[in-house]
Parts: C-alpha cells; structure tokens; sequence
C-alpha cells in the first residue's frame, strides 16, 4: 500500500495527533432498519435512520451495496455485511480486538484478502484453507522486527525444491476486530505478497462461506 501524503503541519502536537489517528479510529454500531429501493435505512450509533446509496458515507460509515434484505458496509477498512431485522453490528475500529465475529469480501480473484495486524503492526492477510498453519516471508518478518532464525528450522517445499524455513511464535494476530494471542508461525525463505492465515488460525473460528463471503464467528 503506498504511503498516505499529508502536507506539512505548523503545530508539533497536531503532527502527533494526526499521526496517532490510525490507532484510535473507534468501532461503529450500525443497524440496517430498512431498504428503501436502491438505497439503504441505516442507524449509526445512536443517532437516527439514514437514507444512504452505494458509495455514500456517513459518520464513517461507507455502503458498499445494497441488496434486497440487506446491505454491505465498511468502516475503517473493515466490512460487514448487515441483514434486515438484525440487532446492531460493530464495524471497523481498532479497539482492544475484542470482537467475535469477522465478515470478509472476496476479491475480484475469489481471494479473501484484508488488511490486519500481526504484534500490533499492520499486515497484508490473505486466507488460506489449504495451508496448515500462517505463513511469511523473510521480508515481513523483518518489518515485524522477528528474530526468526532464532526459531526452529523446518524444511519446506518450493517451486525450485527445498528450503530452509523457521517455526516461531507470534504475539497476536489480528483480523477485524478479533485477535487471537500466541500462534505458531513459519516463515518461509520466498517473498510473499500476503501473510497467508492457515488453519491454526482459522480453527479458533466457525467458517460460514459462500463465493463472495466468508463469516468467522470466533469459538468460546
């Protein structure tokens, strides 16, 4: 993702405000109460319906599309599909990964691919069922500041053969709003464009899948 550009600000404590923003963005409860043609009845917080079309915004709320029964909304990144008559949804935020329950949207591949954080530092995901276990490059490790070759050796299947690659474990793992603490990790000697969330990550949760969405709902 290229670098946001923000031109140069006078006051000091303004840049570090400006530059803290990311970590504070709070979560949005948003109801759907009703579709109105081809535009969604939305209640944010606790303010009061709004009549809302594809690509419009409000209070930080973005619809993405609106169906007959339902409509797909994102917050800071996050997106979350609502349903006629259901109780309010917590969407987007970057809280204390609190949360039990992730909705993703396939790529124009197929490919549920979303942005998350690994020890608390941004991460491209994408998931991966035919993989046992998350997967990174040596690059991402390196940006995540892992001393992986400290980790335990594993030999691993390339495209060119064999390879070196090391087990480890990391602190968190963070997708929407749900974290999950303490989970083991490879990482593998080819660049990789996403950290690829395999199953030891995807068995914390219930999977609920259909070919433009999947639904994590997190085990108790």
């Amino acid at each position: 993702m290229p670098p946001l550009f923000r031109p140069p600000i006078g006051s000091a404590l303004a840049a570090v405000l400006l530059a803290l923003a990311p970590t504070l963005t709070p979560a949005q409860t948003v109801a759907l109460s009703g579709v109105l043609g081809h535009k969604a009845l939305l209640v944010v917080g606790n303010g009061a319906p709004r009549a809302m079309a594809a690509g419009e915004t409000h209070l930080g709320v973005r619809v993405i599309s609106v169906g007959k029964d339902e409509a797909v909304v994102e917050v800071a990144g996050s997106r979350s599909t609502l349903q006629l008559g259901q109780a309010p949804v917590s969407v987007g935020g970057s809280g204390g990964g609190s949360g039990r329950r992730v909705v993703l949207m396939a790529d124009a591949r197929g490919h549920f691919v979303q942005q998350g954080q690994i020890n608390g530092q941004p991460m491209p995901f994408m998931i991966d069922t035919g993989a046992s276990t998350i997967a990174l490059g040596q690059a991402q490790a390196q940006r995540l500041g892992l001393d992986y070759r400290s980790g335990q050796p594993v030999r691993m299947s390339t495209a060119n053969g064999t390879a070196q690659g090391w087990r480890l474990r990391l602190d968190s793992v963070r997708l929407g709003d749900v974290q999950v603490y303490g989970i083991e990790a490879v990482v593998t000697p080819q660049p990789m464009p996403y950290v690829l969330l395999g199953n030891n990550f995807l068995n914390h949760f219930q999977m609920t899948r259909t070919p433009d969405q999947m639904v994590l709902e997190k085990r108790r």
